[in-house]
């Protein structure tokens, strides 16, 4: 029969994980002849056999592909034969980088299965890794993915290491970070001053004798270090909070087993699934009841657990010699971003860790544990980092034409780069307010560039002019396209969702700069691939005090009262007792002569506000603290009920009044009505707000983004009513509603302006 030959050029997430040694196990059972390599693009394939034989071939490989692998083109060309007389597996060769670096993965079984097993050589090993698992994005320089662009690249390695590296019936064929306890990376446990205390299984075994004594551990592990203690210590947790200057924000958790976190936490199989990915997040789980032996302040009044399982293998063998829980929080200071250097984490973190547990393998780029929560029957992402990052988010509506970085907003901060229609947005880098967040928003976004030879012909920012990151947009002497945050919130749904125009999009957060100078976070955007509209926002009331007042929500509640009183002279509310006599006649000049009281639309403000008014929380330490307070403070209570409104005006924008639905909180707080029925009607009344604009606009794609709808409460019950009025209810799934989303939102914004 005629021979042929079939060259194949295969893009998406084919690097890292077992592709080449697939083809070629594939090609020599159809007994084929030919090559396949690794190149900056992605995977090149050359093959001959007769023509039927090359169609079976071609059409087992995205059945049978390697697990983790994505296909997302594959372009063939039909050529005259070369008689090749062998299949094998070529070297990578360089070229135009538009290869998918892979996120890094949690430990698969076969070598959770060696590093427990006492006859195996990586017994006991904590680098233990194959094409399947372990670290990528946190290691890799530059395209193609190979050792010699990572960090393992000072790692020889041994006679046996090597044959398994060279074997493409191994499954550690061209596993890059492939290692063992003779040749690879080292663990040592250091004191304060960074000396050695103990080296490899000792000093792991020493790091949990120090734990079980209460000693606040830094633990270098895949992307950065994480500060540990005993979960069931309460002195080692206080002690952690004091430290740390994180007096509220809940700690995450890490367990040995799923047996374990489900004596613990109600898990439903979507959120097992999640839990035992690849991508191993922390997945926020409602609370059990008899979680007692756990320390209170690990979540302080709060029903829900953050809850990790071990996804490297340093972290399996630290938690099965430790037994129980133990808290797993980012290796920082509060705002600042995670350490990933020895030196570093010494220097940053020496006032909070009394030992250090470190290895030699260097860390590229900082990689935060990614958050998600199950919200409306799937996933949602409120950090997006670890297992996820940089993995692209594909634009499928429109054609873009140019190269796009897009610099994000100021708090949650990511990047993101736009090239051939897929966006990389980084992983979560913080918030911009430090020096070293800052330090660390141009290191993510240059190492991005340089992993892609990206070159933008556009920047993309947020509009405030004060953010840090649209004024380094301003100073980079390229187009500038500044986008309305509230209208970046609705495109990164849209995005993730491959949505048409029109949408209504409902973006509620906490800030976002408005096309009026005053500060936006009650909106409803109607939103076509020509621009938006302003169709309706919330009643702009004072936060007296500006910023100041977001730390303190009882100034947000004496904001939204002056507005609807001018005066709270005559009211006799138990939160007002809180202030002295001074600050409410200081608030109240502010409030009436305009002094230091910018105007906010906000609905996180008005959580903040109504928090407040209930008594939930004066004071916050971190944001979101008063929302999240408000949608605990719900319980279990269900009602149907909701408080008064009025919508005003007959002509856009539409003013949605919430004063009718304050008198009637006051009214039920007079009445000593239940702070659960309470908070469960204040979310009911913004809810049937939600469905009487749609009503109004009559758009049947609406969107749900902002971080309000991080709430389970608000974003599950808006679902249901939309559906239930025959609306088509969209929210995030891939990116975070919080400002972890704006950079993809401002990508798209970029696009629709350059089509």
């Amino acid at each position: 029969m005629e021979l042929q030959r079939l060259k194949i050029i295969i893009q998406g997430a084919v690097q890292g994980v077992g592709f080449r040694p697939f083809i070629y196990r594939l090609a020599t059972e159809l007994n084929l002849k030919g090559w396949v390599n690794n190149s900056a693009s992605g995977v090149f394939i050359e093959v001959e056999g007769n023509r039927d034989t090359l169609e079976t071939f071609l059409t087992r490989i995205p059945l049978e592909k390697p697990p983790r692998s994505q296909i997302q083109t594959l372009e063939k060309t039909w050529l005259n034969p070369v008689n090749y007389t062998t299949f094998e597996i070529r070297h990578s060769s360089s070229g135009k980088k538009t290869a998918i670096v892979l996120p890094d993965l949690s430990t698969c079984s076969d070598c959770l299965q060696e590093i427990f097993d006492p006859n195996n050589r990586r017994y006991y090993y904590p680098f233990t890794n194959c094409t399947n698992c372990g670290p990528r994005y946190t290691i890799i320089d530059s395209l193609p993915y190979d050792r010699l662009h990572t960090t393992m690249q000072g790692f020889m390695m041994c006679k046996l290491c090597q044959e398994e590296y060279e074997n493409p019936l191994n499954r550690r064929f061209h596993a890059q970070p492939n290692a063992c306890p003779s040749c690879g990376p080292k663990l040592e446990l250091w004191n304060k001053k960074g000396e050695i205390l103990a080296i490899e299984n000792e000093a792991l075994r020493e790091t949990v004798n120090y734990l079980r004594n209460g000693e606040i551990l830094a633990i270098k592990g895949l992307g950065g270090f994480h500060l540990m203690v005993d979960a069931k210590n309460p002195k080692a947790v206080h002690e952690l909070r004091q430290r740390k200057r994180r007096p509220h924000k809940p700690f995450a958790l890490i367990y040995s087993s799923l047996e374990l976190i489900k004596s613990h936490g109600e898990v439903s199989p979507l959120e097992e699934t999640l839990l035992t990915s690849p991508e191993a997040p922390i997945v926020l789980l409602k609370r059990r009841e008899n979680t007692n032996n756990l320390c209170q302040e690990i979540a302080p009044n709060n029903p829900y657990l953050g809850i990790l399982l071990p996804y490297t293998p340093l972290h399996h063998l630290l938690l099965q010699e430790f037994g129980s829980p133990l808290v797993a929080t980012s290796g920082n200071i509060s705002d600042e971003p995670i350490c990933i250097h020895q030196q570093e984490a010494l220097q940053r973190l020496g006032n909070i860790a009394d030992l250090f547990l470190v290895h030699n393998r260097p860390i590229i780029r900082p990689v935060d544990d990614s958050i998600v929560r199950v919200m409306g029957g799937r996933e949602m992402m409120i950090r997006r980092a670890r297992g996820y990052a940089p993995f692209p988010i594909t634009i499928q509506n429109v054609q873009a034409k140019s190269n796009i970085l897009a610099v994000g907003g100021h708090l949650k901060n990511t990047v993101a780069i736009l090239k051939n229609n897929q966006v990389f947005i980084s992983q979560h880098i913080g918030d911009l307010s430090t020096s070293e967040a800052l330090k660390a928003f141009h290191q993510v976004m240059e190492s991005l560039k340089g992993l892609y030879d990206f070159e933008p012909d556009i920047i993309a920012s947020d509009a405030h002019p004060d953010y840090l990151s649209s004024q380094f947009a301003a100073t980079q002497n390229l187009p500038l396209i500044k986008v309305q945050h509230h209208y970046a919130h609705v495109l990164a749904c849209v995005a993730e969702n491959n949505l048409n125009f029109p949408v209504l999009g409902v973006a509620w957060d906490g800030t976002g700069y408005g096309d009026d100078g005053t500060i936006w976070g009650g909106e409803f955007l109607l939103v076509t691939a020509e621009g938006y509209e302003r169709v309706a926002h919330f009643r702009p009331f004072k936060l007296p005090g500006g910023n100041h007042a977001v730390k303190e929500p009882k100034r947000i509640a004496l904001g939204l009262l002056f507005e609807i009183f001018s005066s709270f002279d005559e009211l006799q509310l138990p939160f007002l007792e809180t202030f002295s006599t001074k600050e409410l006649t200081l608030i109240k000049q502010m409030l009436s002569r305009n002094v230091n009281a910018p105007k906010t639309s906000s609905v996180g403000r008005l959580f903040d506000g109504v928090s407040a008014i209930l008594g939930t929380f004066q004071n916050i330490s971190f944001e979101g603290q008063g929302a999240m307070g408000l949608e605990y403070a719900i319980a279990d209570f269900q009602t149907d009920q909701f408080y008064p409104y009025e919508i005003i005006g007959n002509k856009y924008p539409l003013i949605i009044d919430w004063k009718l639905m304050i008198k009637a909180i006051l009214d039920d707080i007079n009445n000593q009505i239940y702070s659960s029925k309470i908070a469960a009607k204040f979310h009911n009344t913004l809810i049937e707000m939600i469905i009487n604009i749609a009503q109004k606009i009559q758009e049947p794609q609406v969107v749900l983004t902002g971080g309000c709808f991080q709430n389970k409460y608000l974003t599950e019950r808006a679902i249901l009513r939309l559906k239930q009025e025959k609306f088509s209810p969209f929210w995030h799934q891939k990116v975070p509603p919080n400002d972890g989303g704006i950079a993809l939102g401002q990508i798209l914004a970029g696009i629709l302006q350059n089509k």
